[in-house]
C-alpha cells in the first residue's frame, strides 16, 4: 500500500490550496530514453497546438522506481504534477486516497467506453469513474527467434507447443547455438514464468492462479506441470545468463548466437535499431501454447486533482491528447507497442505489430486478455514482489524441489 492514509486530509486540503499554472500541464513519466523521449515530445507538441503550456518532469531510471519515490514526496507536500506514468493496480491505490482526478467527461465526450477493451477501461477506472488515461499495450508473451540459426539447427517452423520447443532446443543445442537467451533478473524470470503458466494451463488457469491468485489453481497438478516446464527451459539458458539485461539477450538472438528469447515487445526495438527485417531475420510469435491468448502490459497516465479551472482544462486535453489518434500512431511506431485503442488503423506498423493488433482484439472478443503480473498489471504491488522472489529463487536453485516451489509461491501468493 501506499501509506499516506495519515496525512491524506492534509494532501486533500494542500492540493485544494495549489493553483498551477493557467493551462500548464506538469508531466511525470520515465520514458527517457531515444524513441521514448521522442515519443513524449509529440505528445508536447500536440498540447503546445492546444494552447498549453507543457512542463517535462522526467526522472531517469529504476523502471519507474524512482519516479513513484519524487512522486509520492510531492502528493505528500500537496503538490502533485498534473498527471504521473502510473499503471495496473496501483491506480487504484492512488485514487483510494482520493489524490485523482475524475476524467469522465473527458472519457465520456471521446467515448472511451466503446474505444477500450472493457478489461483494460476497468483498469483505468476507480469505482467506475475513470482517474487514468492509457496510452499503449505491450503484449508480453512473445517469444523471439533468429531465423538463420533455427535453419542451421534444422528447426522448421515455429514451436507452437512446449513438446515441440523443447525437441528444437535439443536440435539448437547440438548445432552449437544457446537455446534459449536470457537475462537472469527477476523481473526477466517472472516475465519467462507467465508465459509459460500460460502455455502449459491456458487463460483460464491462469486467471485464476496469477490474477486472482486462488490457492487451489496456485497448489494444483496444473502448477506442478508449469515449474517442471519452467525448469526445463532453464536447462537451455548459458551460464553467464546471471545479471544480464534483457536487452543484451536480445542481442544474443540478433547476433546468431542465440535462437530464442522470452520477452515483451519493447524487443522489438532492438531488432529495428540494428536492421533487422520481421519474417526475414527474426521472427514474433506467440510463446508455445499461448497463440489464442494475450498477457498485457499497458502504459497509462493518471491525472491528479487539481484546483486551477485553467489547468483543469489543459488536464483534461492531455487526457483526450493521449487517447487520439494522432498520438496513439506515432507514440506506438516509436515504443514498438501498439495502440490501445481498437479502431486504429495499423498500415504504417510492421508485421510484428500488425499481428499483435490482431490478436489483441480476438483475444479481448474472446475473454483471453490478461493482465501481465509481472510487470505490474495483475496483482497488488506487494503479493506481485512476494511471488516474484518466490520465482526467481526457484529459476536459481536447483535445489529446490518442484514440491517446494509450488508451496513457495503459494504462500507468496498469499500475503495482502
Amino acid at each position: 500500500m501506499l501509506k499516506l492514509s495519515h496525512v491524506a486530509t492534509a494532501v486533500a486540503l494542500a492540493v485544494a490550496g495549489s493553483a498551477a499554472m493557467a493551462g500548464e500541464v506538469e508531466v511525470l513519466h520515465w520514458w527517457t530514453s531515444g524513441g521514448e523521449a521522442k515519443s513524449v515530445g509529440e505528445l508536447k507538441k500536440i498540447m503546445q497546438t492546444k494552447g498549453n503550456t507543457w512542463k517535462d518532469f522526467a526522472v531517469a531510471g529504476g523502471g519507474g522506481d524512482n519516479a513513484m519515490t519524487v512522486l509520492k514526496s510531492r502528493v505528500v507536500a500537496g503538490n502533485p504534477p498534473a498527471a504521473a506514468q502510473i499503471k495496473g493496480p496501483a491506480i487504484q491505490e492512488w485514487a483510494a486516497e482520493g489524490v485523482l482526478a475524475n476524467l469522465d467527461p473527458v472519457a465520456k465526450a471521446e467515448k472511451w467506453d466503446s474505444l477500450l477493451p472493457k478489461v483494460v477501461a476497468d483498469g483505468m477506472k476507480y469505482k467506475g469513474n475513470y482517474v487514468a488515461a492509457p496510452v499503449n499495450v505491450h503484449r508480453v508473451n512473445w517469444m523471439w527467434a533468429n531465423e538463420a540459426v533455427l535453419k542451421k539447427s534444422g528447426v522448421t517452423g515455429v514451436p507452437m507447443t512446449w513438446d515441440e520447443f523443447f525437441a528444437a532446443a535439443d536440435k539448437i543445442k547440438k548445432a552449437g547455438f544457446i537455446p534459449v537467451a536470457h537475462g537472469g533478473q527477476n523481473w526477466q524470470d517472472f516475465t519467462t514464468f507467465e508465459s509459460v503458466v500460460l502455455g502449459v494451463g491456458g487463460p483460464k488457469f491462469y486467471q485464476d492462479a496469477l490474477i486472482k491468485l486462488d490457492q487451489k489453481a496456485l497448489t494444483s497438478p496444473t502448477m506442478t506441470k508449469s515449474l517442471e516446464t519452467f525448469r526445463k527451459v532453464k536447462g537451455y539458458t548459458d551460464a553467464a545468463s546471471p545479471g544480464r539485461d534483457w536487452n543484451l539477450a536480445t542481442a544474443m538472438v540478433i547476433q546468431e548466437k542465440a535462437a530464442f528469447q522470452f520477452m515483451g515487445d519493447w524487443a522489438k526495438g532492438e531488432f529495428t535499431a540494428a536492421g533487422k527485417v520481421p519474417g526475414k531475420d527474426y521472427i514474433c510469435a506467440a510463446a508455445p501454447g499461448t497463440a489464442n491468448a494475450y498477457t498485457f502490459n499497458v502504459d497509462s497516465f493518471a491525472m491528479f486533482k487539481l484546483k486551477d479551472a485553467a489547468a483543469q482544462k489543459a488536464q483534461a486535453d492531455l487526457a483526450a491528447a493521449i487517447m487520439g489518434t494522432e498520438f496513439q500512431e506515432v507514440f506506438n511506431l516509436n515504443k514498438g507497442s501498439i495502440p490501445v485503442r481498437l479502431n486504429m488503423d495499423m498500415a504504417k506498423f510492421d508485421d510484428c505489430a500488425k499481428l499483435s493488433s490482431k490478436d489483441f482484439v480476438a483475444s479481448s472478443k474472446a475473454g483471453a486478455l490478461l493482465p501481465s503480473i509481472a510487470h505490474g498489471m495483475a496483482v497488488k504491488p506487494a503479493a506481485e514482489g512476494a511471488i516474484k522472489d518466490a520465482v526467481s529463487q526457484f529459476w536459481n536453485d536447483d535445489k529446490i524441489s518442484v514440491a517446494d516451489g509450488v508451496k513457495s509461491i503459494a504462500k507468496a501468493a498469499a500475503i495482502q
